[in-house]
């Protein structure tokens, strides 16, 4: 379980104001892809890191770090 010291600290970054969410995405993708090709973790590890990121994605419309917050509309109708 060492490999999740560097990969959940993935899921504490803010996210920041909507006008900035692409460069955020895209960093967090390019991080994300020079990790698994660097470093090679685990099965279990790399199971255990998409599991949490699919959960916290899941759980809300404005909660994955891969998209930014909902709008007003969104929100009330989701």
């Amino acid at each position: 379980m060492y490999c999740l010291q560097c990969l959940l600290p993935v899921l504490l970054l803010p996210k920041p104001n909507n006008a900035l969410i692409e460069t955020h995405v895209m960093f967090i993708v390019l991080y994300l892809i020079g990790f698994f090709l660097e470093r090679k973790p685990c099965t279990i590890c790399s199971l255990v890191f998409l599991t949490a990121v699919f959960l916290i994605c899941y759980s809300g419309v404005g909660n994955c770090i891969f998209w930014g917050s909902c709008d007003d509309n969104q929100c009330e109708n989701g």
